[in-house]
């Protein structure tokens, strides 16, 4: 069997400007990065498509993950190149991967199978830059709040308060917890700190949250780094930090845009975490795409209970965006996972097991029917299924009123999508989306993660230690209390256990801590452990990663 990495090698890509000519993007406006990469300048909304009506806006999710498998990228390609397929202007809008997971466990996010974006080995490995950009730009913001405090320290910095790491954009676990400032007088205050992976920056939320030039920076300025003795909170802009760290992003800034393996527009733009952050794409690329296809397929991470969740009540409450459709994808060997199959019995027909299931398909349908938008379901088709399973599937869908597709994009591309894009389509252009985000903004915070607990995740109720409540209480009196709220939890399971699959209900949801993201505008309530710098495996696939003597890179992927 041909593995992902052959069958991109296999494919014959257009050259960039051919692709931007498909979008109908002006030269002017598309900046060179090799052959097939580029950027497109964002010049283009208020000049060339400033009087252009938007197109559909797709969101692909998923049921809760599990070991299986669910394939929501390899998805997300798929349908756009089904919609190209048959005779729609479609693109995709993706996030950017991360090196850590590329060289660690997870792998990269190109997609798979003849779905897959292409150059993939680029898109995995630096692409563009930005993240590198955006690291530095992280980094530039750690340096200026010790440098402030070595000179004098005017704003009067409690060192032991500062929350602004530093990031590298790898799995480093010794890094999680350093001491920095070592070494006597002249290198500055010793103080503890630690490192996150770049994709947990709220540079990068606020990167992929910001509708422009202006609003990046108003969104870098208003970053809280830390506290002062007096527990008041210490912004960016205090540190004139603004200006220079949106000089560092104006390349960034720009959507790459690259193609699927047939040759169909593909938009790949920041990359933030989907736990302590809201794991979207950027909404500049999101926007910018709406005026240049008849249909846009975005995606969130993680299962709908997080991703779409996040989706629907960060990006689309602070963006304006307003979804038209969502495709919700499950596999029959997720479904058997969730009705009690082990990963290694997952081979044998088990239709029981696959109704058991779709008790979380269930759950997550009637989820996102809460915020207005009408779904559709995908089965991403793998050569074990059996029909009497997808007949299941299929009719246990038609039983709570959802149309169910099944799709072999990762067998045979966008012809395997061509009946999922056809629904998919019509569901679009029916015009029945009433889109509305879960809670109001003026809810307490307690009350919107409360809220978002027992509405979304089945749960009895929230609880928290008086350590915690205050918090909550601190961040409204310090006047965030506006703010939605971003919850970091497992996304294996409804609850905060990631062995209780299926749909549980009537559980507790233990907060253990709460951060202030103020510059993305969101309150992180955490859930449980959240790991903001992975490790590395026992054996990690940068392993099996090597350039042959063809200068050709192997084993990824």
């Amino acid at each position: 069997m041909k593995t992902d990495i052959d069958i991109a090698r296999e494919a014959e890509p257009k050259t960039i400007d051919v692709i931007a000519t498909k979008l109908g993007i002006s030269d002017e406006y598309l900046e060179r990065y090799g052959k097939f990469k580029g950027k497109v300048d964002l010049a283009i909304n208020h000049e060339q498509l400033k009087d252009t009506k938007n197109g559909k806006l797709i969101l692909v999710t998923a049921i809760s993950p599990t070991p299986a498998g669910e394939g929501k990228t390899t998805t997300s390609v798929g349908l756009v190149d089904g919609l190209c397929h048959i005779g729609k202007k479609a693109m995709i809008c993706l996030r950017e991967p991360s090196l850590g997971p590329c060289f660690g466990m997870k792998g990269g996010a190109a997609g798979g199978g003849y779905a897959q974006v292409i150059p993939m080995t680029d898109i995995n490995l630096h692409f563009t830059g930005d993240f590198h950009a955006i690291g530095a730009a992280h980094n530039l913001l750690s340096a200026l709040i010790d440098n402030h405090i070595h000179w004098d320290n005017q704003l009067n910095i409690d060192p032991r308060r500062i929350t602004w790491k530093r990031v590298v954009d790898m799995n480093d676990r010794s890094l999680r917890d350093i001491t920095c400032g070592l070494g006597g007088v002249g290198n500055g205050i010793p103080r503890q700190s630690g490192f996150d992976i770049t994709v947990a920056s709220e540079i990068m939320a606020v990167f992929c949250l910001a509708s422009d030039m202006d609003d990046l920076k108003t969104r870098i300025g208003n970053i809280v780094i830390g506290y002062t003795r007096s527990n008041e909170p210490v912004r960016a802009k205090q540190l004139k930090a603004d200006g220079a760290i949106a000089a560092l992003l104006k390349d960034a800034f720009q959507p790459n845009l690259v193609q699927t393996l047939e040759n169909n527009p593909a938009f790949i733009h920041g990359g933030p975490f989907a736990n302590i952050a809201h794991g979207c794409n950027s909404v500049v690329s999101t926007k910018t795409a709406l005026k240049l296809a008849d249909y846009v397929v975005t995606e969130a991470g993680f299962g709908a209970d997080l991703g779409a969740e996040k989706f629907f009540d960060i990006k689309c409450r602070k963006s304006g965006l307003k979804p038209d459709a969502v495709v919700l994808v499950a596999t029959t060997k997720a479904l058997k996972m969730h009705g009690g199959i082990k990963k290694d019995d997952l081979g044998s027909e088990n239709v029981d097991a696959v109704i058991l299931g779709c008790k979380n398909l269930e759950r997550h349908i009637e989820n996102i029917g809460k915020f207005g938008v009408p779904v559709i379901v995908a089965i991403n088709d793998y050569v074990s299924d059996t029909e009497k399973e997808h007949a299941a599937i299929i009719d246990y869908c038609q039983n709570i009123g959802v149309q169910c597709k099944i799709s072999s994009h990762w067998e045979k591309g966008g012809k395997g999508a061509a009946n999922l894009a056809e629904e998919v389509a019509k569901i679009a252009d029916s015009n029945s989306a009433e889109f509305k985000t879960l809670y109001d903004n003026k809810m307490s915070l307690w009350d919107k993660t409360q809220y978002i607990a027992q509405n979304i995740y089945g749960a009895a109720d929230i609880i928290a230690d008086k350590k915690i409540r205050n918090q909550f209480q601190k961040l409204e009196d310090d006047g965030f209390g506006e703010y939605p709220i971003c919850m970091a939890k497992t996304q294996y399971s409804f609850s905060t256990d990631p062995l209780l699959m299926g749909a549980p209900s009537g559980h507790d949801v233990p907060i253990k801590e709460v951060r202030l993201s103020a510059g993305a505008e969101f309150v992180v309530v955490v859930c449980g452990e959240v790991m903001t710098m992975p490790g590395l495996p026992r054996i990690p696939a940068s392993e099996n990663i090597d350039v042959d003597d063809n200068g050709l890179i192997q084993g990824l992927f």
